[in-house]
């Protein structure tokens, strides 16, 4: 199972753009659409379609209703105009997507080598290659950082079916596992493994739950997920959780935030997801040079009873996805600074990671003549003006560029953890410059001549 998931992800994302809670199909390049195909191939396609569709597809009677449109539609000739295999897939499958709805079907066109070896179980020479490409990607995990705050910040691709994958996705949790409060950024996740699903989530549980079932029509069997008992290092049961999302976020990326919302473990920041709640299976017919992906399979919520299938996850925090990162960060500082307002040192850092964040977003432009009333040295400190930034050194140390905050205060993208606030006297005249710190404590030197 876990390589028919691999094999439906990697497929899936360069064919289907999901977007804004609807499939759109990408344009084929000049060499991909396929030989010519006539009526009675067409005829051919949807025979194939239509038994594997019958003998798999998640709602038997949804699918005799796709194979009656698709005979109809041929019928009457809706795709005479459809002369290629690809562009014959294409319209068959947005055709019968007026039909099921279901965001994980597709029909596409697939040179006859490349069916043979996907369907090949006994000799796969591309295993190896796979995994390489997967270890090269870092098993998708891209980013995980500590952000201002002491708040954890974790970016992966796509949930790794991988044995492999595991000691990656340790190390990532074990990272983040003293922070205050956790960002998982999903906004470009297409989905994945299950078993990697229940990994991650087991570590924000103090106990096994019951994530998700899948129903399996074939078998007419429930499969249950569950959380682990045992995790390798430190659980963030009790750390708050923000989960970003954009309409991109589909599919296995969609039942981690489903879970982590209905067990309201997780605040949810961003945009609705796609809505592709069915596992899926892959089944070619090489003769015919044409793959389809069958939704073999529903998952079934322990909360709800159901799952986001064509209506998405809905975000608690309804954002642009390329703001949701700093929505969220900054939900997690107000938060973790009301909730610490009696600790003065906590309160400070929280506030510190605030300010920054509200810079951000009203960021402040100086002039020249502004920026060179801050221009001066003080004491070991200098502040020079060069090629329209203002640029802050201590003695004969690196430059750092500086950023304006508002109320001459500047701050340093690469230096976080300290900011420069100019001090005036009454008539608005620089007298001094004050170093803060994030831990609050600061240092001031006087203006020299």
């Amino acid at each position: 199972m876990v390589r028919a998931m691999r094999q439906m992800m990697l497929w899936a994302v360069p064919v289907f753009v999901l977007a804004a809670g609807s499939i759109v199909l990408a344009q084929p390049g000049p060499n991909d659409m396929g030989p010519a195909i006539d009526r009675a191939g067409k005829a051919a396609v949807i025979d194939s379609i239509s038994e594997a569709l019958n003998k798999y597809y998640v709602f038997p009677d949804v699918a005799k209703k796709m194979e009656e449109h698709a005979r109809k539609q041929l019928k009457k000739g809706a795709y005479d105009t459809l002369t290629t295999t690809a562009a014959f897939a294409r319209g068959l499958t947005l055709d019968l997507l007026t039909v099921c709805h279901d965001k994980h079907f597709g029909v596409r066109y697939m040179p006859k080598e490349q069916l043979e070896a996907m369907l090949d179980t006994t000799n796969h020479p591309s295993e190896w290659e796979e995994l390489r490409e997967a270890r090269f990607n870092n098993f998708w995990f891209e980013e995980v950082k500590r952000l201002p705050g002491n708040i954890g910040y974790l970016k992966f691709n796509q949930f790794s079916g991988y044995p492999e994958a595991r000691e990656t996705a340790v190390a990532a949790m074990n990272f983040l596992g003293n922070c205050d409060a956790l960002i998982i950024d999903l906004r470009e996740n297409g989905g994945g493994d299950p078993v990697m699903i229940g990994l991650l989530s087991s570590y924000f549980f103090d106990q096994p739950v019951h994530l998700n079932t899948f129903y399996i029509r074939e078998t007419d069997s429930l499969q249950q997920f569950w959380t682990s008992a045992h995790v390798d290092g430190q659980r963030m049961d009790k750390t708050p959780i923000y989960v970003l999302t954009s309409s991109y976020s589909f599919s296995g990326a969609e039942e981690f935030t489903y879970n982590l919302k209905n067990l309201k473990r997780a605040t949810i920041v961003g945009e609705t997801t796609g809505g592709g709640a069915h596992p899926v299976g892959m089944h070619g017919f090489p003769n015919l040079q044409v793959g389809v992906r069958v939704p073999f399979g529903r998952a079934i919520n322990p909360i709800t009873g159901t799952n986001w299938e064509g209506v998405g996850v809905e975000p608690d925090i309804q954002c642009p996805a390329p703001q949701a990162l700093m929505v969220a960060q900054m939900e997690a500082l107000k938060s973790l600074r009301d909730k610490n307002a009696s600790d003065p040192q906590l309160a400070a850092q929280y506030d510190w990671g605030i300010a920054g964040l509200q810079a951000e977003v009203n960021p402040v432009a100086l002039s020249e003549t502004e920026m060179q009333a801050y221009v001066g040295d003080f004491g070991p400190r200098h502040v020079r003006s060069e090629g329209g930034i203002l640029v802050y050194q201590r003695e004969d140390g690196p430059k750092h560029q500086m950023t304006p905050m508002g109320n001459d205060l500047f701050g340093f993208a690469d230096i976080p953890y300290f900011r420069l606030q100019f001090i005036k006297d009454d008539f608005g005249k620089v007298v001094a410059v004050e170093g803060r710190y994030d831990d609050g404590h600061s240092d001031r030197s006087e203006k020299t001549m």
